[in-house]
């Protein structure tokens, strides 16, 4: 597998690749429809920007988050854009069995050849009874114990290499490499890169013992990012795909025309916040909707540490931010998550980003 593939180029006066992680945001007053509509205009916008990939999270159960199935969302993204390399970020591994993610990943690869990414991650992505649910079985630890087996399956099926005497040895992922070996075959043999997804140090060190990629949730577990990245690096070890780490960190950011917007925007995330970490999830709340709620004190110190972590301003601040935490991190590199209630105001984030790098626009 090319390592060029994984490794993005800076461009324009960006530190390093920047890229975009999607949750399909569904807004109070709007529909799924809509945020997917975002989706497709932001894809387009960020490929057009120079933007390195784009990545759709995978979320259950959650009203305001209309990002439930990747695959299927990665497939409309590819008929609507030509260069962009679109993955998930992440397709959470224990809700599913790997050759359903082999088949529908080798199925994406198909359709937008060469430009698709695997990332995944352990965590269900969602409540414990919604993942009970989702997995059929109540024994979550269980399944999030067994990711390096797990893991392991999915890989061997997505180079159809399972050894002789394995019960899976005449199980096939199609399309994949059993194609090119078939009678006939012209199937290319190339799959997806694997990137390793977390919060804490576990996939840190997996995926620096593998060899792996690693993308580091900045953006919702800011405290434990420098550990896990200095994790990751003592932990690895040259492989087929990398021959030195590769880490993105996941931030959240949001730039807008007047500070005020973002400050607004902001306290709304936080109230969409203290719903979610409530078990009252719903759509993503207005600015009104937040300036009219009453919080606690308890609310308004989760909001105030909830609202640090999120780089947000005029375009020049929100710059000055990602430039401090790459120079903190050493991540090679950012990938950008903008929450707004609004798709238009996080559509224009992205193109106030674009500029303050003076990322030039492709034709």
């Amino acid at each position: 597998m090319a390592a060029d593939e994984i490794r993005g180029t800076a461009q324009g006066t960006a530190p390093v690749p920047l890229s975009v992680l999607d949750l399909v945001t569904v807004g109070a007053g709007s529909t799924a429809t809509d945020a997917l509509r975002t989706s497709v205009d932001l894809a387009r916008l960020t490929e057009s920007r120079g933007f390195h990939r784009y990545w759709v999270a995978e979320h259950h159960s959650m009203p305001g988050v209309a990002s439930s199935s990747p695959a299927v969302i990665l497939a409309h993204l590819a008929a609507h854009t030509d260069r962009i390399r679109l993955g998930s970020g992440g397709v959470m591994l224990p809700n599913h069995a790997p050759l359903v993610i082999a088949e529908q990943f080798g199925t994406l690869e198909a359709l937008a050849p060469g430009r698709v990414d695997l990332g995944l991650g352990r965590a269900p992505g969602t409540d414990g009874a919604t993942a009970a649910a989702l997995r059929r079985t109540d024994r979550l630890n269980e399944a999030a114990d067994d990711f390096p087996q797990q893991l392991a399956e999915l890989t061997r099926f997505l180079d159809d290499d399972f050894p002789d005497g394995h019960p899976y040895r005449r199980i096939h992922a199609v399309p994949g490499p059993v194609q090119a070996t078939a009678p006939g075959g012209v199937q290319s043999a190339h799959r997806p890169p694997v990137w390793l997804l977390g919060s804490s140090g576990f996939s840190a060190r997996l995926a620096g013992t593998l060899g792996l990629p690693f993308a580091f949730a900045h953006h919702f577990s800011a405290h434990n990012t420098i550990p896990a990245l200095d994790l990751y690096r003592e932990s690895f070890r040259p492989s087929e795909v990398l021959d030195a780490p590769y880490a993105l960190i996941g931030v959240s950011a949001l730039a807008t025309d007047d500070e005020r917007e973002a400050r607004r925007q902001v306290r709304a995330t936080g109230l969409n916040m203290v719903r979610l970490r409530t078990g009252r999830p719903g759509l993503f709340p207005s600015p009104e909707e937040a300036e009219a709620h009453r919080f606690s004190a308890m609310e308004e110190e989760f909001i105030a540490s909830w609202g640090a972590n999120i780089v947000h301003g005029t375009a020049d601040e929100v710059r000055s931010g990602l430039d401090d935490l790459h120079k903190r991190t050493g991540a090679d590199e950012l990938m950008i998550t903008s929450h707004a209630h609004r798709g238009e105001l996080r559509l224009r984030s992205y193109e106030l980003l674009a500029d303050a790098y003076e990322l030039r626009a492709i034709a």
